[in-house]
């Protein structure tokens, strides 16, 4: 497996400083040019403007695998299972040391937070230069199952005297199970530590298709594709893999499956337009527990397609911008070691997102528009699957819509 790795720090020469450096004020520079042709509708001068990045976070240390594990598998807008405070538990506890020894051999933490802090710093320094009526902008970090918290988060936001917060999940396709349980919980810790409302919320729910990412995701694709040897590079199949879901999630109508799908859409119809016309595949990763997941599973196509003679091929985390256990351990050295039993000599791991200037510049334009718009509310995020729904679920929409209206109010 050949993949470029970037160092702990990031950005890792004089050169590649300077370069970033060069893209920031370019980047900066475009989006100003809208900035200045724009006001911000529902913004009052003199207010603080924070932006929340929210995921579901990593274990920092071994220590931390434990807890992680029991929060996600006692989360029901994940999975639902019958006796779900015990079979939770006792899945979580089964798991633990073996995920514990897959994180130990990616360093013994997830590197999440730091990706996501830099990320964040990248960001807002953008954002300060482009829209200097809203600095200085400061982003917070939450997570739904480890430190730093969504709870820590808004507190930190209230101890700072933000007064419009941008909720801008790190998940750019939406599912139910991901940026809708990170509402679900946004909308429990406001109602705990702010009852008077003082913060006020717009939202920024999926970005899957945005044209900053869709070229962040392909030039990283086609740095992979061109390192192949000739004899293989236009007939190597890529595998976009994203993180599976369970089927009960998917029958009900969740948007996830057919918002990757678009993601994947665009970026092929941009490498076509690079003249990378390698055959592909949308593949699913990362199923757990007792249910029914959505397939086919990435390791069962490496598996076939070595079986078929394929000999090369360029697995995508599309569905993941930073590198994590399910890009560093599970694409990597799990299906690393899959592709080399199946015969696959080249197989190839698109990197992963995370410092690479074109996303950065990506999150800031997403949050720029966001407030050049007037702060929008989605119209997809305000309409219910067509299968069952939570009441927490419909309590958090009609809270978001609130807000909404709040907003359309001071334009």
């Amino acid at each position: 497996m050949n993949r470029s790795l970037l160092s702990a720090g990031g950005i890792r020469s004089t050169e590649a400083r300077t370069g970033w450096q060069s893209n920031m004020r370019r980047w900066s520079n475009s989006m100003g040019q809208r900035s200045n042709s724009m006001s911000q509708r529902g913004y009052s001068t003199g207010q603080k403007l924070g932006v929340l990045m929210m995921n579901m976070g990593g274990p920092r240390t071994q220590d931390d695998v434990g807890p992680f594990l029991r929060g996600i598998f006692a989360d029901r807008d994940i999975l639902k299972l019958p006796l779900q405070d015990v079979l939770g538990k006792f899945i979580a506890w089964r798991r633990i040391d073996k995920i514990k020894q897959q994180y130990a051999q990616i360093g013994g933490g997830s590197p999440i937070e730091r990706w996501t802090r830099t990320q964040g710093d990248g960001m807002v320094e953008l954002l300060d230069r482009a829209s200097p009526a809203t600095a200085p902008h400061q982003y917070y970090v939450g997570f739904r199952y480890t430190e730093p918290s969504i709870r820590q988060a808004v507190q930190h936001m209230l101890n700072d005297g933000i007064d419009h917060v941008i909720a801008f999940t790190q998940y750019q396709q939406y599912s139910g199970s991901t940026t809708g349980s990170n509402l679900n919980e946004l909308w429990r810790v406001q109602r705990q530590l702010d009852p008077g409302a003082r913060l006020r919320w717009s939202f920024i729910d999926r970005w899957g298709t945005h044209p900053k990412l869709i070229g962040a995701f392909a030039d990283r694709v086609e740095a992979q594709v061109r390192q192949l040897p000739d004899h293989v590079r236009h007939t190597a199949p890529i595998l976009f893999s994203a993180h599976s879901l369970p089927l009960n999630v998917v029958d009900r109508g969740d948007p996830y499956v057919a918002e990757v799908g678009g993601t994947v859409a665009y970026v092929v119809n941009e490498l076509r337009r690079r003249g990378v016309t390698n055959p592909y595949r949308l593949t699913w990763q990362s199923a757990v527990g007792p249910q029914r997941w959505l397939g086919p599973q990435t390791e069962a196509a490496i598996k076939s397609y070595g079986a078929r003679g394929i000999t090369a091929l360029v697995a995508v985390p599309i569905a993941f911008t930073s590198d994590h256990i399910e890009t560093l351990y599970e694409l990597d050295i799990e299906y690393g070691e899959v592709a080399a039993e199946a015969g696959i000599t080249h197989y190839m791991r698109a990197e992963a997102l995370n410092d690479y200037p074109p996303f950065i510049a990506a999150l800031a334009s997403i949050v720029h528009e966001h407030i050049t718009d007037g702060f929008p509310a989605s119209t997809q995020l305000m309409l219910p699957d067509p299968g069952p729904e939570s009441p927490q679920t419909a309590l958090t929409r009609q809270w978001i819509a609130a807000q909404a209206a709040l907003i359309k109010g001071c334009a």
